[in-house]
């Protein structure tokens, strides 16, 4: 299940990190910080976020 979970995370960290960049530049916050820390935050949700759905999936 963790070679799962590794490939589940590979497409969703990207997925999250993407989503969290696109609202904080919705929001206004076009300068770098706010930028980068939206992608660590994106990165952090997928890490539980992939376990989740590779435990549910096998």
């Amino acid at each position: 299940m963790t070679r799962l979970a590794l490939v589940i995370f590979s497409i969703l960290s990207v997925t999250c990190m993407g989503i969290a960049i696109v609202v904080s530049l919705v929001a206004g916050w076009d300068t770098l910080v706010p930028i980068v820390v939206a992608a660590g935050v994106g990165l952090v949700v997928s890490v539980p976020a992939s376990w989740v759905v590779a435990r549910q999936i096998a």
